[in-house]
């Protein structure tokens, strides 16, 4: 069984992660339905995320750092849920580890900093799109009090199939 992590930090993401970033994401692009992202990035096309998400307000990015190494193990994010003005109380959440990182509690530590930073916030809603099967998506939702509101059926193509996205919803 994996140990719980001890040796991480959690900060707010900066430019100097650009790179490390853009690597965790892109094994998610390449590898899994879990983004429907289907080509991966270089670190300046990914320059404009990163710079929507400043260390105020209610668009975050939330890193996780080994204490000992540096390397970064994964992000969580607050993006605007939908572009138009009525929707601004209300964020999409996620989370994304580096391939060896899950299962010692990292996606735990982020999404505490994560909320922890959207306390003071004026954000109403939060809500995740975990694509489906994602069990360990679901859990960590869980585990923070998402509650299951409803399924988009064959809403993305990516690998030459359709792929559902379950949508989770938690009042903050």
């Amino acid at each position: 069984m994996p140990s719980q992590c001890t040796e991480v930090q959690v900060r707010p993401g900066a430019a100097g992660d650009l790179d490390a970033l853009t690597d965790i994401y892109n094994h998610y692009v390449r590898e899994t339905p879990i983004t429907f992202d289907t080509v991966a990035f270089t670190p300046e096309e990914r320059r404009p995320w990163l710079l929507s998400h400043p260390e105020d307000g209610p668009h975050r990015l939330m890193v996780a750092v080994d204490t000992d190494s540096q390397r970064i193990l994964g992000y969580a994010t607050s993006s605007a849920f939908r572009p138009k003005p009525a929707y601004g109380t209300s964020v999409e959440v996620t989370a994304y580890l580096a391939p060896d990182a899950g299962g010692r509690g990292v996606g735990t530590l982020l999404y505490e900093a994560l909320f922890e930073a959207l306390a003071g916030e004026d954000v109403h809603r939060a809500y995740a799109g975990i694509a489906q099967p994602n069990e360990a998506s679901a859990r960590l939702h869980a585990r923070f009090g998402f509650r299951y509101v409803g399924t988009y059926r064959e809403v993305g193509r990516k690998f030459g199939r359709y792929w559902d996205v379950a949508w989770y919803e938690k009042e903050l």
